[in-house]
């Protein structure tokens, strides 16, 4: 077996084509509605999505409420986002449970 590397750089990051991916994936839960202000469960938004340079910012509501506590998420790469979609899945669950 030869020590040859495997160096094989991951592809940049696209920050608008990940906003997209969050954006249909929000949608495909079937729960939440996409207004201006960001998505909403119900009446209260639960979710802000955002591109700021090369980067996604998202704010996850802790519950939701009227004024919520947010949790934010810098999103600089595809595993980012993976784990934001496994976040908001798990919250969506919980919150379901809790009515």
């Amino acid at each position: 077996m030869s020590d040859e590397s495997w160096d094989i750089a991951l592809p940049p990051f696209n920050a608008e084509s990940a906003l997209q991916t969050l954006k249909r994936f929000a949608r495909d839960q079937h729960v939440l509605a996409e207004r201006s202000e960001g998505w909403l469960l119900g009446a209260d938004v639960v979710l802000k999505l955002a591109v700021e340079g090369a980067t996604v910012k998202a704010q996850l509501a802790r519950r939701p409420a009227r004024t919520p506590e947010w949790d934010g998420f810098t999103l600089k790469s595809a595993a980012d986002s993976r784990k934001l979609q496994d976040e908001i899945k798990r919250r969506l669950m919980r919150w379901k449970g809790d009515e």
